[in-house]
């Protein structure tokens, strides 16, 4: 029976295990019939991802699937000789894990969610949803060399719109309290949060705050607004783990990680919070509610 090991910086409970084993099933593997899946979780402490991706390595499976950029990198330090399924990587190429989106080139394949590239659209809906906007927070984590990306993407867009990028960094959830509070004393106009697994993880933690110190809060990650946030935009996880099956079907069908190109998150949603709108005064344009996949009122 085929064995794939599966990590997460998530928990179970995520919403994001289910659909990959939708998409196995639709491929016609049931876990524990004719396929063996070995899941770790690292319930959102990244710096258990190390040990968890070692763990899962001595297993020696078919296969090994890994969440984030943090996620890949940790499974790539066991020096693991199996086949790697990536997802939700932002930067794929940049952070070294292959060659090029068409030629992987390696024991890498799978999906990438474009993070980067999503970024600077929020600012361009914080400005078309709060006219007045001319000074932005950025919150981005400084272990996490995506995110630094995504910062200079966001100035750059900002640059052009004429509006100024208050930076602020963390590297672990201790350091978000602080951190929020700090923004809050810049008195941006709105806060914007690239995709992170630090912050999806976090997103109660972050969606509150953010609340409590009346910050319009826009992320590629929906987790945030499910917690509290005004917006989001970016690509749906649960489609890409759903999607990854197929990379794993194929590689063991015989399919080498190095001939398998990349392939970019497709299915975007757009997901507006109206019951924090209303909380802060903000009137969200009817051509963004209209698009919206999701609008919690």
């Amino acid at each position: 029976m085929p064995r794939i090991a599966f990590l997460d910086p998530g928990s179970r409970d995520s919403g994001l295990y289910g659909p990959f084993l939708t998409g196995m099933k639709e491929l016609g593997y049931i876990e524990g019939k004719n396929i063996a899946i070995q899941p770790r979780f690292a319930n959102g402490d990244l710096d258990r991802l190390p040990a968890l991706a070692k763990e899962l390595a001595d297993l020696k499976p078919d296969v090994m699937l890994a969440q984030s950029t943090p996620g890949v990198r940790a499974v790539l330090a066991t020096k693991t000789m199996a086949p790697i399924v990536m997802v939700a990587v932002g930067d794929p190429v940049g952070s070294g894990f292959v060659a090029s989106l068409g030629r992987p080139g390696g024991n890498v394949t799978g999906m990438s969610i474009l993070t980067s590239d999503v970024s600077p659209k929020l600012l361009e809906m914080l400005k078309t949803t709060i006219p007045k906007l001319s000074r932005v927070a950025v919150l981005v984590n400084s272990a996490n060399a995506n995110s630094t990306v995504s910062l200079k993407n966001i100035e750059a867009a900002a640059g052009s719109m004429d509006l100024k990028v208050l930076p602020t960094r963390v590297s672990v959830v201790g350091e978000l309290d602080a951190a929020i509070a700090a923004i809050a004393k810049q008195h941006p106009d709105a806060l914007l949060i690239p995709g992170d697994p630090l912050f999806r993880l976090n997103a109660r933690k972050i969606a509150a705050l953010a609340l409590r110190h009346k910050l319009p809060l826009a992320s590629t990650n929906s987790e945030l607004v499910e917690a509290g946030g005004l917006f989001s935009y970016g690509a749906s996880i649960a489609d890409s783990y759903r999607r990854a099956a197929a990379y794993v079907d194929k590689i063991l069908k015989g399919a080498k990680p190095a001939d398998l190109p990349v392939e970019q998150s497709s299915k975007f949603e757009l997901v507006i919070n109206g019951k924090t709108a209303a909380a802060l005064g903000i009137k969200v344009p009817q051509s963004m509610r209209i698009t919206a996949e999701k609008v919690i009122e």
